[in-house]
């Protein structure tokens, strides 16, 4: 019996040393720096983003303003940039599909549609380009009756937004594994 509690109890010291060893490995990804160095936050608060440039009242103007919004918001929260010292530039054709028609009307009562973005992280110093990148959102929505304008617009808006939401959010995810490696 001594020898079981024993046995547990070197098998729980030897846990606990492992994790007090690896302790020091593990930093936040926004964590603060104590040495002086700006943290990612920072590094986020520098990028500068242009407006997507389409021709105005059109559908991708529109698209552009979002996407720029949701991402102005995701990379500086509620704070202002500070001086800037890169440029994202974002580039980006939209896609739609039916997936689905009803046999009745021949109207599809599911669509697909998608954005493709392709964005350039230009370093504002040199005027050379330090990232680049493509990605892609699919999203599916599904369309009323064929009487219903006004929840077909409404669903087909919805999909916009929800794609550009997720644009946004995958372009300032490789911002910050770009910045947190060591850029």
């Amino acid at each position: 019996m001594a020898s079981i509690r024993l046995r547990i109890a070197a098998r729980f010291l030897a846990v606990a040393a492992l994790a007090a060893l690896t302790a020091g490995c593990f930093q936040p990804m926004y964590a603060e720096h104590a040495d002086g160095t700006p943290g990612l936050r920072e590094k986020l608060l520098g990028v500068d983003l242009p407006p997507i440039s389409f021709p105005n009242s059109s559908r991708e103007a529109r698209l552009g303003v979002e996407i720029r919004n949701a991402l102005a918001f995701k990379l500086y929260g509620n704070a202002t940039g500070t001086s800037p010292t890169h440029r994202l530039e974002i580039r980006f054709q939209t896609t739609r599909s039916s997936l689905m028609t009803d046999v009745n009307t021949g109207l599809p009562t599911s669509e697909n549609y998608g954005i493709n973005a392709q964005f350039n992280l230009i370093d504002n110093a040199t005027n050379k380009s330090v990232m680049t990148g493509t990605t892609a959102s699919r999203v599916t929505y599904d369309i009323p009756g064929s009487y219903q304008r006004f929840a077909r617009a409404r669903a087909f808006r919805d999909a916009e937004d929800r794609a550009c939401q997720e644009i946004a959010e995958r372009i300032q995810t490789r911002l910050a594994s770009f910045f947190y490696a060591g850029a």
